[in-house]
Formats: structure tokens, sequence, C-alpha cells
């Protein structure tokens, strides 16, 4: 894998592809800077190398003209604080304007670009506009593992105008090592944790792992299309009748492979969609009409408990509960807890996927558990065994 610990970039302007699509409030200010921290350690090497740095991002969905409330120039004092170097900008990322204002970059100097997808042809990974965002650096450098799924100009088209220079940064390469471990490389016992409302938008990524792991929780809504396809009563839980037969065709399979699945066999319930709802702890086949489960019991801990602290690689996507609201939190609260003492006690642990991750920093677990993925659609189609085309670039 070639990344930037490859390449000396004393005098050398580093273009990199960075993912600072970060959320704004209502005043245009960075609520979390996340994604921009992420990016630090590549930036800071290039700069103490002797080289300069242009940086070129998204934000939002513009659809292909500017847009003044998606404008990269509400980031530029942000970048400049994470990074500890005040950062230029310049309002476009292509033609004369931006290329004058590289030709004007010193060594150790950072240049943030206006938003790519103020260029139709970003999306729609345009040659043309990839060959002008070529002109603009001696090295091209991949940072950006939430956007490496996507065939865009910024992505992945410019890096054929790099034949010999380009290379994945910090970030980038560690989101790919991080998922062969858990995909190709982990040590025994392999545990995947798959959480979430619907078995539908997992199917590929359960059908794509049972080949590399020993064990598999399944939980959140998930778990009553399994209990209900296995003859069991699920009440008002969310469930989806027609991929029923979808489940028992997955246990099947994990009975074949040798993957023991574990699915929760008690929940709390609550008689409403609602965190001041009535509760009780019920099993989880027999919940009765006008009772929904809505977080894993307290015998479906201690079973998970066991499970994860005796795995040593553990993949961990999705919740296990509604635990946006605080009286159904406990299960994700308590599978976090079990992670990191699993971790402590040598096991590599990665997070992924747009709500374990909210989970896992809203609980403070991010420095708990071995890597926390920036990438949700990325990471998603890498457990499920594709290549992503901004990677297959660099490496091709």
């Amino acid at each position: 894998m070639i990344t930037i610990d490859d390449f000396n970039f004393e005098d050398k302007k580093a273009l990199i592809r960075v993912d600072f699509n970060v959320p704004l409030d209502a005043d245009f200010k960075v609520t979390d800077a996340t994604r921009i921290e992420a990016a630090k350690p590549t930036i800071i090497k290039i700069l103490e190398d002797g080289g300069s740095v242009i940086l070129m991002s998204h934000m939002g969905r513009p659809k292909g003209e500017a847009n003044a409330d998606l404008s990269l120039n509400h980031i530029v004092d942000i970048v400049s604080d994470v990074i500890g170097v005040e950062v230029k900008f310049v309002k476009d990322c292509v033609g004369e304007v931006a290329e004058s204002a590289v030709a004007n970059l010193q060594s150790g100097e950072v240049l943030l670009l206006e938003n790519l997808r103020f260029h139709a042809g970003e999306t729609k990974g345009d040659t043309a506009l990839a060959e002008q965002l070529s002109k603009l650096g001696d090295v091209y450098v991949n940072d950006a593992f939430g956007t490496a799924h996507r065939a865009h100009a910024s992505t992945t088209i410019v890096a054929q105008f790099f034949p010999e220079n380009k290379c994945f940064g910090y970030l980038l390469a560690k989101e790919i090592e991080s998922i062969g471990k858990v995909m190709r490389s982990g040590e025994k016992p392999v545990l995947a944790i798959l959480g979430g409302a619907k078995v539908s938008s997992k199917i590929t990524i359960i059908e794509n792992i049972l080949d590399k792991v020993d064990h598999l929780i399944i939980g959140g809504g998930m778990t009553y299309t399994f209990v209900k396809a296995n003859g069991g009563q699920v009440g008002d839980s969310i469930c989806e009748d027609d991929k029923m037969e979808l489940a028992l065709s997955i246990l099947k399979q994990a009975k074949e492979k040798g993957v023991e699945i574990h699915i929760p066999v008690d929940v709390v319930a609550a008689d409403d969609f609602s965190n001041d709802a009535q509760t009780k702890i019920l099993d989880s086949d027999k919940i009765p009409d006008g009772w929904q489960g809505l977080d894993a019991g307290p015998e479906t801990l201690k079973m998970f408990k066991e499970v994860i602290l005796k795995s040593k690689t553990i993949l961990w996507n999705g919740p296990i509960g509604v635990f946006e609201m605080e009286n159904f939190a406990n299960g994700t609260k308590a599978l976090g807890n079990y992670i990191d003492e699993a971790t402590q006690n040598g096991a590599f642990s990665l997070v992924g996927g747009g709500d374990s991750v909210a989970a896992v920093k809203q609980f403070g677990f991010q420095d708990k558990v071995s890597y926390v993925s920036t990438g949700g659609g990325a990471m998603l189609e890498s457990l499920e065994g594709k290549t992503l085309p901004g990677i297959a670039a660099i490496i091709g």
C-alpha cells in the first residue's frame, strides 16, 4: 500500500482529497470537526517535509452550481484552528483563479479550494474537470475514505493524471488496514455485531462476512424479523415480513459455515414508541400486540457480554436499541462497555456505520475502541466485499 510515508514532499505541492463535508449550524458554524481533525496528521506530515498543501472537498449536494450556504469558506477558520496554520481560501476549485492561488503558494502554506460540487462534472466523474484539478499539484493524495466509494472526478478520475505520484493519506490507509483486519487478517475468534432497524439494509454485509467471522450478533430492529421467522410473537415491533425467508436462509448458511448467530432472548418492550412509554422485560419471542421491543434485555446482555469478551477481533455496525431515547439506550451503552473491556484485554475493535459512530460519540467510547471509521457508505460497501473506486485508483 503506497502511503504518504513513501514520499518526501519538500518543495512539492500536495493535492489532497479530504472529506470536510462537516455539519454546520444556522450560523454556519461547524458543529462537529471530527473529519477535519482526522485529516490533520496527513497535512502536518506534508508541511513538515517542506511541502505545501492544496485541500479539496465537497460539502452537501449543491447540484453542480454555486450555493453560498454550502461554501467551504464557512470552515476556513476551524480548519486553521485544527491544523494550527492559517489556511488560505480560493473561491473556485479549478481555472485561472485556482491556478493563480496555487502558483503563489509557498512551502508550509495551506490552500483550501471552493466546494468541488459547485461543478457538475465532479459527481459525473468528468475527465476534463479531473485534468484541470490535476494541474494544481505535484502529488495526489487521497485521504477521503468517506467518498472512496464514489467514482467522482476528485476521488478517482484525477488519479490517472498522477501515474507515479499518487498515494493514500494516513486516514485512508488506516481505514483500509482496519477493515482488512476484520475481513482478512484478524485474530480469531472474529465477531461481527450488526444492529439497526432493517435486515434489508444489511443483507449483502451479512452474506459477505459469514465466511470471515466465527460469531455474529444480531441486534436492534433486525432482531424481530429473525424472531418472527422462527415462529416467535413480536407484537408491534418493527419487522420486515417480506424478509423472513431471507432471515431463515441466513441462519441456515451460518450453520453450514460453522458461524454461531446470537439473537436477543429478551427485550425491553414498550407500549408506545416514546421515552415516556410504559416498559417491561419480555422474552423476545413472546411480545404481545400493543407492545414493541426497543432495547436488548438483561439476559441478552449477559449472553452478548460472554461472546464479546472471548472475541479477539470485533466489528460493531449498528446500535442494538433505540439509543436516542434515554430509557432504551442501556443495551447500546452496555455493548460499548463490553467492547471497551475486550479492547483493553487485547482485542481489535472497529466501529463503523453512521448510527453506531453516533452512539460511540454520544456515550464517550471513541477513545475506548481500536478504531472508529469515518466513512459510513464507504465502510458498508467495503464490508459488502466491493472494491471502492477511490482505493482502486491509487492501487491500480
